[in-house]
């Protein structure tokens, strides 16, 4: 009766309306076999991928370099075949599963990377089931170890799920399926229009493309300067210690405010000093002398009063130099290539303003400059579009998950 009364409170939300039978709810060794892979008793050494057989890991789905190892007879009863399913037993990784793909079919998996063979149901319904927010919760529950997360192959098979009908189960994984293929493209198309971007703007720079004026005109030919002719150094400081709000910047998305880059870290609530950080501005570069080579570099647009670390570097453009412009030219390869001649120091390589402003950069006119961020933020609107649409993709599947499997 315990089971009965758990399982009409975990009922699916949402269930195509042509099945209503009663759902059963089970472990998974009920209805798959669980087996821990090679362990390195078996292994030996590691070899070349000629006289080898690849040994599949977790990372091996996350882009990590394949290992090869000597197949012997002890080991090569630790294959896999498509449509296995095989689950992070140990680490930060634990409890994420993938599917085993055509292409890895006979291969030898490790110790590490538990596989998980069905023998009832449809692999495709089983595996969406383990990606779903209900077993990460009650993976989280049976995890052991406390420096490192671990996941026996006991705890593996305790794991609970709904077993609909093989049709329905069928139904449900095309499905999921199909919202999956959405994604892929989605994702293939914003990679597509990153690669074309970062193309054009090679093109660009090198002059290969080159804009006319309304009339078919030529603009002028291209000017080399250095950026300490074309930027100013700013940071006044915050000496009032006034409680503006605190941003960093990262590489990735410029000026952060600071409690979204350090997870909760705010200096104005911890009382810091912040008398000696930089007020910023609209329309204003600043970057961290130790990480610009990584790209920490950001722009303000139109924040205004927010202050950032009296570390970095804060600079505006004068007139012949367009911001977006320059934005643009410094996320490109020749400026990195600058960057890293530039740099001075010991263990820690730094570029202050003073060498950052001996770097030169073609200047077109600041007509052409205009056309040429025209052109690249039109690319930008169409891969935000891609990136929009693939964000609510993704959201989509996961309210999915949540409703078909609790």
């Amino acid at each position: 009766m315990k089971l009965n009364k758990e399982v009409k409170h975990k009922l699916p939300e949402l269930r195509f309306p042509e099945f209503n039978e009663k759902l059963k709810y089970q472990r998974l060794n009920q209805i798959a076999s669980i087996k821990r892979g090679a362990g390195s008793q078996y292994i030996q050494y590691t070899i070349n991928e000629e006289n080898g057989t690849r040994l599949i890991r977790i990372g091996d789905f996350l882009g990590n370099e394949p290992v090869f190892v000597e197949e012997t007879e002890a080991i090569s009863r630790f294959k896999i075949k498509e449509g296995d399913i095989l689950m992070a037993g140990t680490g930060a990784t634990a409890g994420i599963t993938f599917q085993v793909p055509k292409n890895f079919d006979g291969l030898l998996f490790s110790y590490n990377a538990p596989r998980i063979r069905v023998k009832n149901g449809y692999p495709g319904y089983i595996i969406s089931y383990l990606k779903s927010e209900n077993v990460i919760r009650q993976q989280r529950k049976l995890f052991t170890g406390l420096a490192q997360h671990f996941l026996d192959t006991k705890a593996i098979g305790n794991l609970k799920l709904f077993l609909p009908s093989l049709p329905e189960q069928q139904k449900i994984a095309s499905f999921l399926s199909a919202v999956d293929e959405r994604i892929r493209q989605l994702t293939r198309k914003k990679e597509l229009l990153d690669q074309y971007k970062k193309g054009e703007m090679q093109k660009l720079f090198k002059q290969e493309i080159r804009f006319k004026r309304e009339d078919g005109s030529d603009y002028p030919e291209w000017k080399r300067k250095r950026l300490g002719d074309l930027t100013f150094k700013v940071g006044k400081k915050n000496t009032k210690n006034i409680q503006y709000p605190i941003y960093s910047i990262n590489n990735q998305q410029g000026f952060l405010p600071q409690n979204e880059q350090f997870e909760g870290l705010d200096s104005n609530n911890r009382g810091y000093d912040i008398s000696m950080y930089k007020i910023i501005y609209p329309k204003t570069f600043a970057y961290n002398p130790a990480r610009i080579n990584v790209g920490s570099i950001g722009y303000s647009y139109d924040l205004n009063e927010v202050i950032i670390s009296s570390l970095y570097v804060c600079f505006k453009t004068r007139s012949e130099l367009d911001d977006l412009y320059l934005l643009a030219y410094i996320s490109g390869y020749n400026f990195n290539k600058d960057v890293l001649r530039y740099q001075e120091g010991g263990v820690r390589q730094y570029l202050f303003y003073e060498n950052f402003s001996h770097i030169k950069i073609p200047l077109p006119s600041i007509q052409e400059q205009k056309k040429i961020v025209s052109f690249l933020a039109s690319i930008d609107k169409k891969t935000e579009q891609v990136s929009l649409q693939l964000l609510k993709t993704r959201a989509f599947k996961k309210g999915l998950l949540q409703q078909m499997f609790g």
